[in-house]
């Protein structure tokens, strides 16, 4: 009974945060108020539909090189899209004293860097004349023992983003620490709410193992909640948003 207690006094230290990381408000163009957003959505014709792009990357535990390119992985020699959702696992090697220790954002911080330079192209490079178009900036990242999710937007939509928020779920050692678990992510674009998902879940190709894997998807699923914001009515669960 007691490695569990330890294990969730842990756990909640680790992820009882909702603290993430974003370029907001270090940037000079706030992110929109409540008083200025029904101001502001008047001025948004139709609310035109935005392009998103997903990925998921199992890194396996290795540090990446400081010259790396995702260009590829992102295909930036195309229309660049207007959301960028990657989400990672093990960025970390999931050995005791990543698990149990705190928490080390050096790689995800090397990981953003390195998406940065990829979505935010030199100017002989940029596909599109304009540059808002090229633009992207980061708005909600979080990572989880080895589990990381970031979410990049073009510059010119990034206004029109409100409430985010992060809900991290650990499924791993003892059915509670973040060796295995998910990093949920929500946001509020225009009228649409959001919600991204990074899991990485029990491995294991014996038969049963899927068991292991359903259970998890179900515990992230009962568990994942967020905030529903001082003056909304905001989607608490995964399946609550409009876009998952």
């Amino acid at each position: 009974m007691w490695p569990t207690l330890v294990a969730n006094k842990i756990l909640k230290k680790r992820l009882g945060s909702t603290n993430f990381i974003a370029d907001y408000p270090s940037y000079d163009e706030p992110l929109l108020g409540f008083a200025d957003i029904d101001h502001s959505l008047e001025t948004i014709p139709n609310h035109q539909k935005e392009n998103h792009k997903y990925n998921t990357w199992n890194i396996g535990g290795i540090a990446p090189e400081e010259d790396l390119n995702i260009h590829d992985l992102l295909e930036t020699n195309k229309n660049l899209c207007d959301i960028y959702v990657l989400g990672f696992q093990e960025i970390v090697p999931l050995k005791a004293s990543n698990v149990l220790g705190s928490e080390n954002n050096e790689v995800s911080k090397k990981w953003n860097s390195i998406i940065r330079k990829a979505l935010n192209k030199d100017e002989k490079d940029k596909v599109h004349s304009e540059s808002s178009h090229d633009d992207f900036q980061c708005i909600i990242s979080k990572q989880m023992v080895g589990i990381f999710i970031s979410v990049w937007i073009r510059r010119d939509i990034r206004p029109f983003i409100q409430h985010p928020n992060v809900s991290c779920i650990g499924c791993g050692i003892l059915g509670c620490l973040g060796n295995k678990g998910s990093v949920s992510v929500r946001f509020q674009l225009h009228e649409t709410s959001f919600c991204f998902v990074c899991s990485h879940l029990a491995s294991g190709g014996k038969e049963g193992d899927e068991k292991c894997r359903n259970s998890n998807v179900a515990e992230i699923f009962s568990r994942t909640s967020f905030p529903r914001g001082p003056l909304f009515d905001l989607p608490r669960t995964i399946l609550d948003h409009e876009i998952d």
